[in-house]
């Protein structure tokens, strides 16, 4: 007697679910071990001055002002150019510690209004240590 088999073949397919396991977890490592240089966002031409460069602190706040007036905190920016606008954006960043310097970096092509507005707000909060950062003026090549 023969016994039939209902089953049918076997029809191969491929699985995506492990695969798919294995992009995520890629993913996921490259977020975590990326590292981001806000420096590189911005392309600031720094005003020159001819001086001694001062000794760099590593937790000095560090507002930026753009060339066109824009202000970043950090690597916050603020959403508005205004003082109350600047205010609320630096002591969001910089918490309750107003004996922290500060270090300010303005384009060399930005308006002084700016420079003063950045200035005026960190002074409105207290902070009292400002620096201005600038680049080392070009020497004359000897003759």
């Amino acid at each position: 007697m023969r016994i039939r088999d209902f089953r049918q073949d076997d029809t191969p397919e491929i699985n995506m679910i492990p695969l798919i396991d294995v992009v995520l977890c890629l993913i996921i490592f490259f977020v975590i071990t990326t590292t981001f240089d806000t420096r590189s966002v911005l392309k600031l031409e720094l005003p020159r001055a001819d001086g001694q460069p001062a000794e760099t602190q590593s937790n000095a706040l560090s507002v930026l002002v753009n060339a066109d007036g824009r202000y970043f905190i950090g690597d916050r920016e603020a959403l508005r150019t205004d003082v109350e606008s600047l205010k609320r954006t630096i002591a969001e960043v910089a918490g309750d510690d107003r004996d922290r310097s500060v270090l300010l970096r303005a384009d060399a092509r930005t308006p002084h209004q700016a420079v003063v507005t950045a200035m005026d707000a960190l002074g409105r909060l207290g902070f009292a240590r400002l620096s201005i950062a600038t680049t080392p003026e070009a020497k004359p090549a000897p003759r």
